[in-house]
């Protein structure tokens, strides 16, 4: 046991000289904390109440911004959009003979108007009566409007074909919806539901990680963090590649300080106040190596705090392109 814990001892001692030395070579221009890659989740959740009928991904998969993942039973929309479409013909047709009165009634118009000029020319050489121009006067009258009726109602069909295809269009929609797809493209972290299952309106099925924006929160301190800004270069160097740096850049900075959390080991830095840093991947980058990117690594971010300090040859050799 005394054996084993000397070694343990000795271990310890030897990693921490390892990384002070590792540390020490580092220019004064350039800054570092520990942290993990961490990728944005995106759910993938249903619009409306229904059942799972097909799963098109898992676990694992590599999906497409558009790809269709999963799809709701939409039976009782199928039936629903019949219905709207029988409706958009009858309304059509509705419409159709509107339109056929108003070509008849402006026709009875016309030739009521040719009766009154003649009634008029004629009740002033006396050949006809007072009584029967006013007679013609009346039909033209009528006829008048007898076609503005005809008109209101063309335009009452044409309101009524226009919210018939709106709920053409509406269900066409949320059949549409029921297909569930992934909004960017990403890596399917989790599947939450089966098919078959009932789910209600916002029920989660995947959950997936937006590959296309990757970054690591770091804690620096006041006088690095008054060194650097928005867009500063940054370089990750994770635990399982120590050898390959990835190029990054300063994303975020925080307005105020806070306490370091506790993944930070050592108490002297977690009594000082830190502000919290995003250092994010370039999107490019990232997808053309979509499938080495993981959420979760850990490693250690470095911040160039000064332009005119060049990186170590170790953060600027073989970096990830």
């Amino acid at each position: 046991m005394a054996a084993a814990l000397i070694v343990a001892i000795m271990a310890v001692v030897a990693g921490a000289y390892w990384w002070k030395q590792h540390h020490s070579q580092l220019p004064a221009g350039i800054t570092f904390s520990n942290g993990r890659i961490e990728a944005d989740e995106i759910d993938i959740d249903t619009k409306f109440a229904g059942r799972i009928v097909e799963l098109l991904a898992d676990e694992g998969d590599m999906v497409k911004a558009g790809q269709v993942v999963a799809r709701m039973d939409t039976r009782d929309l199928q039936q629903s959009l019949e219905k709207a479409s029988a409706q958009v013909r009858q309304t059509q047709r509705a419409l159709d003979e509107a339109r056929a009165n108003v070509d008849q009634q402006q026709a009875l118009a016309t030739l009521a108007g040719q009766q009154m000029e003649r009634a008029e020319a004629l009740l002033k050489n006396g050949w006809i009566t007072k009584e029967i121009f006013d007679q013609r006067r009346q039909v033209l009258d009528g006829a008048n409007a007898a076609t503005t009726a005809a008109n209101a109602k063309v335009a009452q069909a044409e309101h009524a074909l226009e919210a018939a295809q709106h709920d053409v269009h509406l269900y066409q929609v949320n059949i549409a919806d029921n297909a569930l797809v992934a909004p960017r493209d990403g890596r399917v972290q989790y599947r939450i539901a089966n098919i078959g299952e009932v789910l209600p309106a916002g029920g989660k099925v995947f959950t997936m990680l937006d590959i296309s924006y990757v970054y690591m929160d770091i804690y620096l301190p006041t006088q690095d963090v008054g060194r650097i800004k928005v867009g500063s270069e940054a370089r990750v160097v994770l635990d399982a590649y120590p050898n390959l740096p990835v190029p990054a850049k300063v994303s975020f900075i925080a307005t105020q300080a806070q306490f370091t959390p506790k993944a930070v080991e050592t108490k002297s830095e977690r009594d000082k106040l830190m502000f919290r840093v995003r250092v994010r991947i370039d999107p490019d980058l990232l997808r053309r190596h979509a499938e080495a990117v993981r959420s979760g690594l850990p490693g250690i971010a470095y911040v160039r705090t000064d332009l005119a300090v060049s990186w170590p040859e170790r953060l600027q050799g073989k970096t990830v392109q």
